[in-house]
């Protein structure tokens, strides 16, 4: 069940921990919390949001805004709060806030073998464009390239 409480915000430096501990969890090969830190208080094409449960940052997601296309790095939800609609909520709210930064489509790259992944961002508008062979290290697995592009032509 939803809590409806969920925060969604502006991730901190104060969160680097909480997603550093939430990329162990979730992630084949985490980033470190140096490489986070560097996201939050140094990169300047870096956003990131964070939705947060009773003062818990249960969920994120990164993007770089590169001109006008949003390149999203790590979208994460806590196991214990998978089924809750708060990747949905984050990656909703990271459109509006692309939105209000000019900018208009997006590209993340996903694990070929993560159907609830693509089927949650086919779900706002993503299609498989590209493959990239052997594109994870720790098991040389493909990741598929996923493109939400609304100005895209509907024909192909």
């Amino acid at each position: 069940m939803m809590n409806p409480e969920l925060v969604v915000r502006p991730a901190e430096a104060t969160d680097v921990a909480a997603i550093a501990e939430m990329e162990k969890i979730c992630f084949e090969t985490p980033w470190s919390e140096d490489a986070i830190m560097h996201e939050l208080t140094k990169n300047p094409l870096a956003h990131y949001i964070v939705a947060e449960l009773e003062g818990k940052v249960v969920g994120y997601v990164g993007f770089w805004q590169i001109l006008d296309e949003g390149h999203i790095t790590n979208v994460a939800v806590r196991p214990e709060w998978r089924g809750n609609h708060i990747a949905s909520t984050i990656i909703a709210v990271m459109i509006q806030v692309g939105e209000s930064l000019g900018i208009e489509r997006y590209t993340l790259e996903v694990r070929s073998s993560n159907e609830p992944a693509k089927a949650l961002y086919r779900n706002f508008g993503f299609k498989e464009a590209g493959l990239r062979k052997g594109y994870y290290e720790d098991n040389g697995e493909d990741a598929v390239i996923m493109w939400r592009d609304p100005a895209a032509s509907p024909a192909n």
